[in-house]
Formats: structure tokens, sequence, C-alpha cells
């Protein structure tokens, strides 16, 4: 699994690579910039730095074990660029360590399809997360050209040999699907507050085309929305029985005494 993950650290770094992280750290920026708390945790993927937006004062950068070796030198590195968040602690995905209720946000960037363990993960975050808080996902959409080209390489069954498809993503965990993790989201009690698909460009490895295919995000976003090669979805933490109450400090009007009738002895 390090071996993977050390090739999707590398996968980042190219044209497409470069294309969907510019897409997705918009997508990020947008959706952390208005939520207000104590503490944010984003787990794995350093190359984006998802929590840059938002303002809550307590924010981390935690990596699951299986990246420990392959730690990105800018998010680890003492002269990180302003604004960059620096790991703060590689844990198991899987079993965070942080008490019940503690974080008000926690974003995962690829972090399910890449875990041993997605639905334990996803439990975890469901643990940490205080009533109300939200969960931020991204993910790869297997129904997409992306996934399509994926799935004929790997059906092949000859994945690198000469004359073959070569894999287009990286080869790494198993990717899921938007429908499969709102099933598993719903079963947690969370609630999908928005999603959205971007990246509707073809396949290519190369700049030059995927310049040139760039009308079909406009196109795909208006005609085929749902087959965007990567998906973006905020959820909310519901707790039943639960019902927030609203500011103390409003102050209450006092009510006009009723009027009390004088008796007249003439």
């Amino acid at each position: 699994m390090t071996e993977k993950l050390t090739g999707l650290t590398e996968w980042f770094q190219t044209p497409p690579g470069q294309y969907l992280l510019g897409w997705e750290q918009t997508q990020f920026d947008l959706a952390v910039a208005d939520l207000f708390g104590y503490n944010a945790m984003q787990l794995g993927l350093p190359e984006l730095q998802t929590l840059q937006a938002n303002r809550m004062p307590h924010r981390w950068l935690a990596l699951p074990e299986e990246l420990q070796s392959v730690l990105a030198a800018d998010a680890g590195e003492p002269d990180a660029a302003p604004g960059q968040l620096r790991v703060a602690l590689v844990t198991d995905a899987a079993a965070l360590p942080f008490p019940a209720a503690s974080l008000d946000l926690v974003v995962l960037p690829h972090t399910l399809e890449f875990s041993a363990d997605p639905h334990q993960v996803l439990r975890e975050v469901e643990r940490v997360l205080v009533p109300e808080g939200r969960v931020v996902i991204s993910g790869f959409n297997p129904a997409s050209l992306w996934g399509l080209r994926q799935g004929r390489a790997r059906l092949s069954g000859r994945v690198g040999l000469p004359g073959t498809p070569n894999l287009f993503l990286p080869d790494a965990g198993e990717f899921i699907g938007p429908w499969r993790l709102r099933d598993w989201l719903r079963l947690l009690s969370f609630e999908v507050e928005s999603d959205r698909f971007g990246c509707y460009r073809p396949a290519m490895k190369t700049d030059k085309w995927l310049q040139r295919t760039a009308w079909m995000d406009r196109a795909g976003a208006r005609w085929w929305p749902i087959f965007g090669a990567v998906y973006f979805v905020v959820a909310v933490k519901r707790v039943r029985g639960m019902r927030l109450l609203g500011p103390a400090w409003k102050p209450r009007r006092a009510a006009s005494p009723a009027p009390v009738p004088v008796a007249n002895r003439r």
C-alpha cells in the first residue's frame, strides 16, 4: 500500500493531477470559508490546503499512517509557505486520537478511497464530530471518462505490459461511487447538505490536450453533470432528539399591564 500511495503523490504532479487539484482547491475554499467553530482537521493528502480559507482558531493537518514515509516536503518543513498547515500528527485513520464530539469540521480529500477500511474511517469521523458538525469529502467518480479508462485498463489484466493500456488514475485503493457514499452517510445519521461534480475533460495525460478540451468543463456541468471525474460532498451530522437553542441574551419585551377598572362611588 505504501508504494501505491507513493505513486499517488507522483500522479498529483502530472498535468491531469494539477488540473484536478486546482478544481478541488477552489471547491474546498468555497465550502469551508463560512463554517464556524473551534476545531477543524484535514485528514490526508497534503498536496491540498483544504483549510486555508477557514477561520477556526485550531486547525490541524493529520496524515494516515500509510503516508508516514511519503510525507510531502512542503507540508512538513519549517519553511512552509504562509497559510499552509504543517503536519500535526500521523495517525490511524480508523482510530482517531480525539475524544468524542470534539471537532467541528473534518475534511477528507481522497481519504476514504485510499483507506483499508473506509467505512470505519467514516464511523470515526462521526464519533469525533460535534452535533451539527460537518464533514467535507472529495473522491474519484467511477462513472466518468476517467473512471471508464481506469476500469478498461484493469479489466485487460495486463496493465503495464507493452501494447496494453496503462492506468490513468493512481492504482491505490478502491474508488467509492457518490451514491454508495450517500448510503454510508445516511446510515451514520449524516445529512448531505450539498454535492457537486467537476473535471469533465477527457482522460488526457498532456497539458496541451487538457487545455484544448477546456470547453468540456462548461458543457459537462450543463449537459452531463453527474459524470464529472471527481465529486465533492458536504454533509452535516444530525443527532436525533437534539434541538439547538437560540442565544440567551436576546431581551424580552415586558408585557404591558392590562387596564384595571376603577370603582366610582358616584
